[in-house]
C-alpha cells in the first residue's frame, strides 16, 4: 500500500554516542523523504560528533573514533539537512522519544531555528508495539517476511522502517483497536495525522518526556514534585521552578519549549493587569483638597547664619 501523502514524510534514523539526549551526540544520520505521488529522496551523512564515541556505541552501530576523523561536524551540515526536511513531517522507529529530541538538541547547538510547529510525528515503533509488540528486527520480519540485513545500519533500518509502515497499513487496513479505557477504533489508517494521534501516546510537549499535554491540552509538569500539575500554576505558586529548570541538566529543547511557556504566562499575566487597571476609573480629588505648592529651599547665605547665632546665642 502506498501513502496517502498531503506533504513529504521524512523517515530518519540517527546513530549515536550514546543514548543521553542532552548530552550525547549524532555520528550518522540518514533520511528517506517521500513526497506526495511517491517520489523518494535520500540523504545519508557521516557527521563528527567532537567527543569520543564509548566503546559500547561503536561496537553496536560499527562507528568509531577513527571513522569520524577530518570529516565536518554536525554543526557544518545542520542547514543541509534542515533544509531537506525542512517542509516535511517526521517519522522513525522510537523516533519520538529518541530521535526528535536528538536532533532538536544538535540544531539548537548549531544556532540552526528548526521549528516542530505544524508539523506531524508518526513513530512506527508506537504501532508495532501497540498492536504486536516487538522489535524492528521482528517487525520487518512479520509484516514484511523478510530478514533485515545490516540491522542498526542507519540506512538499512531507515528503509526497513519504510518498507514496515507500509505493511503495517496493508495489515491492519479496517482492524479494530481497543484501548485501556475500552475506546474501540480503527487509527492504522493510510492518514499522516491520524497515525501522528495514534503513535504520540504520551502527548509531550517538548519530545524529551519532561512536559506532556493532560486531558485538556494544556502543557504539564511529567516529573519531580511537581509531576501531574499544569505548567501555569507551578509558575503561579513557584516562580522560581522555571529558573531551576533552565538552569538543570534538561535538553536544550525543553528548556527552549519552556521558555515559550514562560513568556506566554509572563505576557497574560501583564495583559489582564492592564485590563484590570483601565477598568478602574481614577478616583477625583476631594472638592476642598488643597493642592500642595512645592517648597523650594533657598540656599543658605553668610548672612543667614550671622542672623542665627545672633538669634540662639546667649
Amino acid at each position: 500500500m502506498e501513502l496517502n501523502l498531503k506533504r513529504p514524510l521524512a523517515f530518519f534514523d540517527l546513530e549515536t554516542t550514546g543514548v543521553n539526549v542532552s548530552l550525547d551526540r549524532i555520528v550518522e544520520i540518514s533520511i528517506l523523504k517521500v513526497s506526495p505521488g511517491g517520489k523518494e529522496e535520500s540523504l545519508t551523512l557521516r557527521v563528527n560528533p567532537e567527543i569520543p564515541i564509548p566503546a559500547e556505541s561503536s561496537m553496536f552501530h560499527g562507528i568509531y573514533d577513527e571513522d569520524v576523523q577530518g570529516i565536518p561536524a554536525f554543526k557544518e551540515r545542520a542547514q543541509e539537512i534542515a533544509d531537506f526536511i525542512a517542509d516535511a513531517d517526521l517519522a522513525g522507529y522510537n523516533s519520538n522519544k529518541f530521535d526528535v529530541p536528538v536532533l532538536m538538541e544538535e540544531f539548537l547547538r548549531a544556532g540552526i531555528d528548526f521549528s516542530l510547529e505544524g508539523r506531524a510525528f508518526v513513530d512506527v515503533q508506537n504501532i508495532f508495539h501497540q498492536m504486536e509488540q516487538r522489535t524492528l528486527k521482528a517487525a520487518y520480519k512479520f509484516y514484511c517476511d523478510q530478514s533485515l540485513a545490516n540491522a542498526h545500519h542507519a540506512e538499512a533500518d531507515v528503509r526497513a522502517t519504510y518498507e514496515v509502515l507500509k505493511a503495517q497499513l496493508t495489515k491492519y487496513e479496517n482492524v479494530q483497536y481497543e484501548d485501556k479505557h475500552g475506546l474501540v477504533s480503527q487509527p492504522v489508517v493510510n492518514d499522516v495525522l491520524a497515525l501522528h494521534e495514534f503513535t504520540n501516546l504520551s502527548k509531550p510537549v517538548d519530545f524529551a518526556g519532561r512536559l506532556v499535554y493532560d486531558s485538556e491540552g494544556d502543557p504539564t509538569i511529567n516529573f519531580g514534585k511537581h509531576k501531574g500539575r499544569k505548567v501555569v500554576d507551578v509558575f503561579e505558586v513557584e516562580p522560581s521552578y522555571y529558573a531551576w529548570m533552565q538552569n538543570g541538566d534538561f535538553p536544550l529543547y525543553t528548556k527552549k519549549v519552556l521558555e515559550n511557556l514562560w513568556n506566554t504566562y509572563r505576557n497574560k499575566k501583564k495583559e489582564s493587569k492592564q485590563q484590570l487597571q483601565e477598568r478602574v476609573p481614577a478616583q477625583p480629588k476631594p472638592a476642598h483638597a488643597v493642592e500642595k505648592k512645592e517648597v523650594v529651599s533657598k540656599p543658605i547665605t553668610e548672612n543667614m547664619l550671622k542672623g542665627l547665632q545672633d538669634k540662639f546665642k546667649k
